[in-house]
């Protein structure tokens, strides 16, 4: 069992992390183009293939676990193999994932001769439309698989780049990427959608093209060595190496756990039904909902960033870092359970005012998790982030086609909506009352 390295950082200019950190904001934001891209154009596709709103979630729900099922994989690769090689091809195959959606009623058709039509667990009916919603089903099933990777490489890379106290600022970089990849995307919709009802897949195949760009600056700035971790120092003479397992590292990944499963079944929740919940539920155009849901990621993004600067001034001052995580961690919490008030508003600018605010404390909770995971293990960094990202995806991809089918039945998404933001206290509270707060507590190896 070792301490993070305060001084992780190679033999670089200064200048040269945060540099890297910008590439793994880029990462992050062309991830969120590639699976933003199905929300923005949910009514369009809906519509197109006569889906219900059960089996949109059901989109998810593969997307889900094929992202759990790839956070366990990919999370043990990024332990095993280098992260320079591993990050780009992960990258790689969820661009041609986003691609190959534009195609996906063909792929439904090719493929349904062989799997049939007639799987109920699937969403699938046995009606003609199946075959464009297998396609759709299998193409956000490799999606996820590849997408799962980028977490366990982006975080291994600042943790072993960043000094402890730089980490939840760099982390903020990084999750901050999602709010602009999430701004950007209605953006390049509008661009590119006509009138044409089949114009919806041209966004897929643009920005799943351009996004395989990134890989050329990362191979050029980052080498092998740059994110090798050192050896473990060895015991002492006569001194046996400390235990792995403890009542605090028991303790650290309850704490994890009850956060990252609650913060994300508000944000993927938001991130799912949000531009359905502005058009059917409130009544605002397609136009309207594209240019509030960029205000709602910028001002997320805002929120990101943030909370990353507090804890680093927080920690700086009269505060310990775990009292200043906690402390925006709360503010945050308080900000994302204003969901309960926007459930039971009409729509109107106060409605809207409250969505930013939900926004930017939902996402600032993210950074405060990134950085105490970052804790828990040296070594396995990889494993912890992938089994943690499993369990939250395999949760809220169950989560979302009973959303779903409350929407089909209710014909109203105010009770989902009220109960997303309202789970993660719950983490706070976990955080407040479990994490450990001495400076001696070490990590897993």
């Amino acid at each position: 069992m070792e301490r993070l390295s305060d001084d992780s950082t190679p033999a670089r200019p200064g200048y040269w992390k945060w540099t890297i950190c910008g590439m793994l904001f880029l990462a992050t934001m062309l991830m969120y183009l590639d699976r933003q891209t199905l929300s923005a154009m949910s009514k369009r596709i809906i519509e197109e293939f006569s889906l219900s709103k059960e089996q949109y979630g059901m989109l998810e729900w593969g997307f889900g676990l094929a992202f759990a099922a790839g956070a366990i994989v990919n999370g043990l690769l990024a332990d095993r193999f280098s992260v320079r090689w591993l990050y780009p091809l992960v990258l790689i195959g969820w661009s041609l994932a986003g691609v190959a959606t534009a195609w996906s009623a063909e792929i439904g058709a090719a493929l349904l001769p062989i799997v049939g039509d007639n799987h109920t667990w699937l969403g699938m009916t046995g009606q003609s439309s199946d075959g464009g919603y297998l396609g759709l089903f299998v193409c956000r099933v490799l999606l996820g698989f590849c997408e799962a990777g980028h977490w366990p490489c982006a975080l291994i890379t600042t943790q072993r780049l960043l000094s402890g106290a730089d980490r939840t600022l760099g982390n903020s970089v990084l999750q901050s990427g999602a709010s602009v990849g999430a701004v950007l995307t209605p953006l390049a919709v509008m661009v590119m959608l006509t009138e044409d009802s089949s114009s919806w897949r041209r966004p897929f195949i643009v920005i799943g093209l351009s996004g395989m760009t990134w890989v050329i600056p990362w191979l050029l700035l980052v080498r092998d060595s740059d994110l090798r971790l050192k050896a473990a120092p060895a015991p002492a003479s006569g001194e046996t190496a400390p235990p792995i397992w403890t009542r605090a590292i028991f303790l650290k990944i309850a704490v994890l756990l009850s956060i990252v499963v609650t913060i994300n079944m508000t944000w993927q929740y938001l991130r799912v039904w949000m531009p359905l919940l502005l058009q059917e539920e409130h009544k605002y155009s397609e136009t309207f909902m594209f240019y509030f849901i960029m205000a709602f990621y910028l001002v997320a993004d805002v929120g990101c960033i943030a909370a990353g600067a507090a804890v680093k001034g927080l920690a700086g001052g009269w505060l310990s870092l775990n009292r200043a995580r906690l402390a925006v961690f709360a503010v945050c919490t308080a900000g994302a359970m204003l969901t309960a008030v926007a459930a039971k508003m009409p729509a109107g600018p106060i409605l809207l005012a409250v969505f930013l605010i939900i926004a930017a404390g939902t996402l600032g909770l993210f950074p405060v998790y990134y950085s105490l995971s970052q804790e828990l293990s040296t070594r396995r960094l990889g494993m912890v982030t992938g089994v943690f990202g499993a369990t939250t995806w395999i949760i809220t991809s169950v989560m979302q086609p009973i959303v779903g089918r409350s929407i089909d039945v209710s014909h109203s998404y105010a009770t989902g909506l009220f109960w997303a933001g309202q789970v993660p206290l719950i983490g706070c509270l976990a955080l407040a009352l479990l994490w450990p707060d001495s400076p001696e507590e070490k990590s897993v190896g």
